[in-house]
């Protein structure tokens, strides 16, 4: 991945190397899967039976910068060729019909001006509309004044060849001056990996930017593939769900002037919240990962993707630093771009964690938490805590009543109710 296409030096194939050591051996015996997006950012699409063709002639430049280069060169030498043979047949018409083709005596009378000079058989129309048309006059043939009909074919092939040379050169242009292209030299972690990070399991992954122009306004965005069913029955195979990307401006938008890491915090809410190491080796998503941003050079905008597949998401590891500071500038170490090492961390998805946090912040302040639900009701203290209902846990205020036991009899009172008792028995002690 990070020596594709030759952009690094052949050292730097090490790290691959080093990805593949770092890794846990894990079961690739069954099929692979389906990948959305390639890893070099292409769509693993295939798409069949379409009925309306036409639409494809309609924006006919698209449809030509979109072909491969093969494809391309081959357009365009048809399309000059047949220009050149179309008029060329044009050319011989003309001096036929106006007798020009006829012999001559070179001793006797040369006979009325031609249409055009020096045509004398197809090969010399031919050539006559190759340099009519690239402008390449090499002076042995010429329209003459005799013939208006020849002068409003020249006129037509002139304008018809700039189209044509306007048309193939935006072509060239347009797919040699891509924005994919920029993203060749942006580069993605082999692998992305699950480590806590401030006391949260987080998603993570590598990108960075080998160019010294930077990418303006670059953002990031990422996307969870996977396979749903609704509640009525109904099986979505491909259902993209959004990723929030860990930033304190709560926006998706990067610096990318080093080697970033981006994350994602597994927290209530997030698509990944279930994800356990044992159902990451089961579970049938992908994660894509688009990055946008405007070239600087250029100011074409660009978008560089890729996936990740459970396969190739590490349960408990941590990314290698790589940059270092050196005579008071930083340097970047590309050879461990993708390098990871374990870290300590339970199997346990993020909601399995929260779940066994909230059992045990609960069993720890059930009495202080009482209090708190009483004296809450009279609009006085309102302590935080967590209410231990069975194996799940619930903020005080989620409680608007309580069952209490008044008078031999149970029923259900509001707590302002049983704070108020609770504060008039403690005044009749008082008094007493």
């Amino acid at each position: 991945m990070l020596a594709r296409k030759g952009l690094l030096p052949d050292g730097f194939l090490l790290t691959r190397l080093a990805e593949d050591q770092n890794q846990p051996n894990r079961c690739r015996s069954r099929s692979q899967r389906a990948r959305f997006i390639t890893k070099t950012g292409s769509c693993n699409v295939a798409h069949k039976n379409i009925r309306e063709q036409g639409r494809f002639l309609q924006d006919v430049f698209t449809t030509m910068v979109d072909l491969k280069w093969q494809h391309s060169l081959l357009i365009f030498t048809s399309a000059f060729l047949c220009s050149w043979m179309l008029f060329a047949m044009a050319w011989w018409l003309l001096a036929f019909a106006h007798g020009d083709l006829e012999p001559r005596d070179p001793n006797g009378d040369p006979g009325p001006v031609p249409c055009v000079t020096a045509i004398h058989s197809f090969t010399s129309a031919f050539l006559f509309s190759i340099e009519v048309q690239v402008t390449i006059g090499f002076g042995g043939r010429m329209v003459t004044e005799e013939c208006p009909l020849a002068i409003t074919v020249l006129i037509i092939q002139n304008i018809l060849g700039l189209i044509i040379n306007a048309v193939m050169l935006g072509c060239v242009f347009m797919k040699t001056a891509q924005a994919n292209r920029r993203a060749e030299t942006l580069i993605f972690s082999r692998n992305a990996v699950i480590a806590p990070r401030n006391g949260r399991p987080t998603f993570m992954f590598r990108v960075g930017d080998l160019r010294k122009s930077m990418i303006i306004s670059a953002t990031v965005q990422l996307q969870v593939i996977r396979r749903t069913v609704t509640a009525e029955g109904e099986v979505i195979p491909v259902c993209q769900l959004d990723i929030q990307v860990e930033n304190p401006l709560r926006s998706n938008g990067i610096f990318l002037v080093s080697p970033l890491i981006i994350s994602h915090t597994i927290e209530r809410g997030s698509p990944l919240y279930e994800l356990s190491a044992q159902s990451l080796a089961t579970d049938d998503l992908e994660i894509i990962v688009i990055l946008e941003g405007v070239v600087e050079t250029t100011g074409i905008s660009m978008q560089a993707r890729t996936s990740y597949t459970p396969e190739e998401i590490l349960w408990g590891r941590r990314f290698v630093s790589i940059m270092t500071e050196e005579d008071g500038r930083y340097s970047v170490d590309y050879s461990k771009f993708g390098n990871t090492v374990p870290v300590r961390m339970p199997s346990l998805s993020a909601k399995e964690l929260d779940q066994t946090r909230g059992v045990q912040e609960g069993a720890s302040e059930v009495q202080l938490q009482g209090w708190g639900l009483v004296r809450a009701g009279r609009g006085g203290f309102r302590r935080g805590g967590r209410a231990c209902d069975s194996s799940t846990s619930q903020p005080w205020y989620a409680h608007s009543e309580k069952e209490a036991e008044l008078n031999g009899q149970k029923k259900k009172v509001q707590l302002e109710v049983i704070g108020r008792q609770i504060d008039e028995d403690g005044l009749d002690q008082m008094s007493d």
